[in-house]
């Protein structure tokens, strides 16, 4: 699966930037509710949260990561579960596939908001 390799990269990315842009705003921790998707589960992100802790804890400098993961089988604890599932079948089209541009647009459209820049990898993910 191609697309389960690029969302564990730019969950890892993601977490950077995020804790990157925490700490310049003195902020001293992050807390992560986690659904169960496959990427936030992935052996890289887990690495990734690893081996940002000691370095967080040994440089006293950074935000803290704490994850918190939700159950399973408990969609109701996810209030973005019930969004996703109404602006998915908002902005598709079962008889056609969407642009990227096209679905993009929609999206913010549909969501009543402003595009963002995208968050690219700039690394070769596997």
């Amino acid at each position: 699966m191609p697309w389960a390799s690029r969302s564990v990269g730019l969950t890892t990315q993601f977490l950077a930037w995020s804790c990157d842009k925490l700490a310049a705003l003195g902020k001293e921790a992050l807390l992560l509710v986690w659904d169960n998707a496959s990427w936030h589960k992935s052996a890289a992100v887990r690495h990734w949260i690893r081996t940002h802790h000691p370095r967080v804890t040994t440089q006293r400098q950074g935000v803290r990561l704490v994850p918190c993961v939700l159950p399973s089988q408990r969609p109701w604890l996810n209030p973005l579960e019930p969004k996703g599932v109404h602006g998915k079948r908002a902005v598709v089209e079962p008889a056609r596939v969407l642009s990227a541009i096209e679905l993009e647009a929609r999206v913010y459209a549909y969501y009543a908001c402003e595009p963002a820049l995208h968050l690219t990898i700039s690394e070769k993910v596997a």
